[in-house]
This record gives structure tokens, sequence and C-alpha cells, in this order.
């Protein structure tokens, strides 16, 4: 799996999110995901939201995930602006 396969998995699961999706051998990833559905969530939610895209790929193409999850607010506060990471 490559991490534009994630990526559009991602995305499609979490309409209207921004995603970077990094990996340097396509089976451990890193993920960037900016969306307004994680707004009143805490970490483990925002993490099962994009873990609920990803299905039984999760433990199989994608060995291991790691997740920065803002909404669009706190990525603002945090100095992303419009680019991603």
């Amino acid at each position: 799996m490559t991490a534009d396969e994630v990526t559009r998995l991602i995305e499609a699961g979490l309409p209207a999110a921004r995603v970077q999706v990094l990996t340097d051998d396509d089976t451990h990833f890193e993920a960037v995901v900016i969306a307004p559905q994680f707004e009143g969530k805490r970490s483990l939610q925002r993490h099962q939201l994009v873990y609920a895209g990803l299905g039984p790929r999760m433990g199989r193409e994608i060995h291991a995930l790691s997740i920065q999850a803002y909404t669009p607010d706190e990525w603002r506060a945090a100095g992303g602006g419009e680019g991603l990471a």
C-alpha cells in the first residue's frame, strides 16, 4: 500500500479533511490529518475516525500508522497555515 492510497482512504472516510501521509517502506506510515470532524473529540476518538476509513487494512497492508490529528483551528494555531506539515 502506498502513501497515496492511504491518503485517499483517509480522505474518503473524512470528507473535507486535508491529509498528508509519508512512508519509507509502504507498511509504516505517518499521517497529518486536519479535519473539522475532530472538533470536540479527544485524541483517541480522532484516531478511531481515521482508522474507520482504513478498515481491515490496519494490521495487514498498514502495519503501523502514526497520526497527528488537528481541527482546522488547532492547525492554524500551531502555525500550519494553508499547507500541510
